[in-house]
């Protein structure tokens, strides 16, 4: 495990985390993104991350999106973890891609025309099983709320 990772999931698990995060992570995210082409995201320097565009659930309007993931790298495909850095509600993206299942991701620069699909029983169990032992904070996310965790698989159409 590199340096640091440790300490950044301690960080991570922490509720002034996950009530500061949601506010400077994302938009730190889009602004590297677009400066270095799609190469870069600062926050897949500790998990890796997918700019994710989807249609709004409401307004059918591309919305973008940085997102860490969990690439299955055998499969070609990602997990999309609906963590919301474990606050009550649901992100809005969950809800663009349960209406709007294609959408597009840029992954390393590239962009990629993908299928979302939400797990459900025992697909999300071992999945969930995968991205707990990947990043452990989301246990604490978890645990801190009543609502299930919506996990999604993006496969290449």
């Amino acid at each position: 495990m590199p340096p640091g990772v440790r300490l950044m999931q301690k960080v991570s698990s922490t509720r002034t985390f996950a009530r500061i995060a949601p506010h400077f992570i994302p938009a730190m995210d889009r602004a590297v993104h677009r400066l270095t082409r799609g190469k870069v995201m600062l926050s897949a320097q500790m998990l890796p991350g997918v700019i994710l565009t989807a249609k709004g659930a409401k307004s059918g309007q591309p919305r973008t999106t940085p997102l860490a993931c969990m690439p299955e790298e055998k499969a070609g495909t990602w997990l999309l973890i609906g963590s919301n850095f474990g606050r009550p509600g649901h992100p809005a993206w969950t809800a663009n891609l349960l209406k709007h299942p294609d959408a597009d991701v840029s992954w390393k620069g590239q962009d990629i025309a993908v299928r979302a699909r939400l797990l459900a029983g025992e697909e999300r169990a071992e999945a969930w099983a995968a991205v707990l032992k990947f990043w452990p904070p989301y246990a604490t996310y978890q645990a801190r709320i009543e609502r299930e965790i919506r996990l999604f698989r993006l496969e290449r159409r």
